[in-house]
């Protein structure tokens, strides 16, 4: 069973926390990494396939060779399935795709974002208590795994102590609270004294999120907020390297890896590219020659050339085709 307390994790975000993403953090120390968020609709439509070549487990939509959710056995213990629902019998379906090859279920409850309120779903369950005691009951009693949800803070502070009681109710294993409100923008700051009246009010590990950048954050926000384990998303989006103990790794090189990785794991050109932008916006600028020609990049091959990692490709390449032909 997943221990929750102490841990540095990785926060679920939308085409970032693929499995690559997710094994660079791992790399670097994080203890648990959430997926991107999937929603519900989408997993029921898929089947999962043992992957031979890759050595993973993908979850694919059935009559296709579209990937929806990728993982591979290094991960196991500590992989997070993040998923987006609005209704319990649904969640418990897709959920039962995926919870023998993860190590917890989350359920999002604190997305702002249009296409997830919009359905009823993350922080639009802010408001429901009911729906959220239903679908969280129903996946802890269904469920051999962990069952966990991620909220955003409320408008009175009193309201989410209140909330996350009754989450506690259900049974979870742990909950996670973004410091920041749904109107709230990223440039808020977060209000990590917020978090700490739901860590004092609860008994089951609380997962602080929001502002961490470097790694001595992790302590900051453990010490203001009381919270078992801090999580972070941007941070390490823009560097994964913020989980290492040991101070980050030079920018270029953490890129490189995350380009290795992409490779090894032949992740979706698009997720790659989405990532890759998304460091390099924060440290530079996609105008200049490397933004440009991630950009451009239309394949993996593409960005190995890039990043001058031509022969890792090839023998990445060339291993694949043995394991094929075996």
């Amino acid at each position: 069973m997943m221990d929750y307390r102490n841990k540095l994790v990785l926060a679920p975000m939308v085409r970032v926390g693929t499995l690559p993403f997710r094994l660079l953090a791992a790399q670097y120390g994080a203890d648990i990494t959430y997926g991107e968020e999937i929603i519900d609709h989408k997993i029921i439509k898929c089947e999962r396939r043992v992957n031979d070549v890759l050595g993973t487990t993908d979850i694919v939509e059935k009559g296709t060779d579209n990937v929806v959710f990728r993982t591979c056995p290094e991960e196991r213990n500590r992989v997070v399935f993040q998923m987006g629902t609005s209704d319990a019998m649904r969640a418990l379906k897709a959920a039962e795709i995926v919870c023998k090859d993860v190590a917890a279920v989350d359920v999002n409850m604190g997305c702002p974002k249009s296409f997830s309120i919009s359905g009823g779903m993350g922080a639009a369950l802010l408001s429901k208590p009911e729906l959220i005691h239903d679908i969280l009951t129903t996946l802890r009693r269904n469920l051999d795994v962990p069952i966990t949800c991620k909220i955003r803070l409320l408008k009175d502070p009193q309201d989410t102590v209140e909330l996350a009681r009754r989450i506690e109710m259900t049974g979870v294993s742990a909950l996670a609270v973004h410091g920041r409100k749904v109107p709230d923008r990223p440039r808020d700051p977060a209000k990590w004294n917020e978090i700490a009246d739901v860590a004092a009010a609860l008994s089951i590990p609380v997962i602080a999120n929001g502002d961490v950048f470097e790694y001595e954050d992790f302590q900051r926000i453990r010490n203001v907020t009381g919270a078992s384990s801090v999580m972070v998303a941007r941070g390490a989006m823009w560097n994964a390297s913020i989980f290492s103990s040991e101070g980050k790794t030079p920018w270029e090189d953490v890129k490189r890896e995350y380009v290795r990785k992409s490779i090894l794991w032949d992740n979706d050109i698009k997720s790659t590219k989405h990532t890759l932008k998304e460091m390099i916006t924060h440290y530079s600028s996609l105008g200049r020659p490397e933004g440009l020609a991630v950009i451009k990049s239309n394949t993996l091959a593409d960005l190995a050339k890039l990043y001058g990692e031509e022969e890792y490709y090839e023998y990445v390449s060339e291993s694949r085709r043995k394991q094929q032909m075996k």
